[in-house]
């Protein structure tokens, strides 16, 4: 039986510097959240955040915060996103008043970022901030407002290539590979 492994190009980021950058993202983000007066809830876009988040959460000290997901399908079983993400599992959390920090494994188009920060500001959050683990600023469509006194956070900077590991998936694989690479492109093309 031939291995995951097999099928990656070449590792972009291994546990080790995937591990190193989560603490200094837990460590930013619970500076900037420590003392507020509204709650704090971490929304993770399932499921291709579940790891990050559960890392990231893990780092953030003593922070008191709530956690939910949310589940928004705009790429079905392929490649590229269809430009018009839908919400197919809310939030149900309480977030009115609250600051939330939106976690998500990868932002390329923007499209599915724009849409949850306008769907949870339409719920009362006091402000949105972002926390994607790849940030692929090359492929961007939709420029996304923050709410609030919302921030910007993100793990690494990631080219332009189909990735998988570390919670993302092609056709539901590779989620468990504790690292980042690039997915060979005749296993998708």
């Amino acid at each position: 039986m031939a291995s995951l492994h097999d099928d990656i190009e070449r590792v972009l980021w291994t546990e080790e510097e995937i591990s190193a950058r989560i603490s200094e993202i837990g460590t930013a983000v619970a500076a900037d959240l420590e003392g507020s007066s509204a709650g704090v809830v971490f929304v993770g876009v399932a499921t291709g955040a579940f790891l990050f988040l559960a890392d990231l959460v893990r780092r953030v000290g003593r922070l008191p915060v709530e956690v939910d997901f949310v589940r928004v399908e705009s790429y079905g079983s392929g490649t590229e996103s269809n430009g018009a993400p839908r919400i197919t599992c809310d939030v149900k959390v309480d977030v009115r008043g609250k600051h939330v920090l939106l976690v998500e494994d990868i932002v390329d188009s923007g499209n599915t970022l724009s849409c949850l920060i306008s769907h949870l500001e339409a719920k009362g959050a006091s402000s949105v901030s972002v926390c994607t683990f790849l940030d692929k600023p090359a492929r961007r469509k939709v420029h996304f407002k923050l709410v609030g006194d919302g921030k910007f956070y993100r793990g690494f900077e990631c080219p332009n290539y189909f990735v998988v590991g570390y919670g993302m998936d092609f056709a539901e694989l590779y989620r468990n590979l504790p690292y980042v690479g690039i997915l060979k492109p005749e296993l998708y093309q």
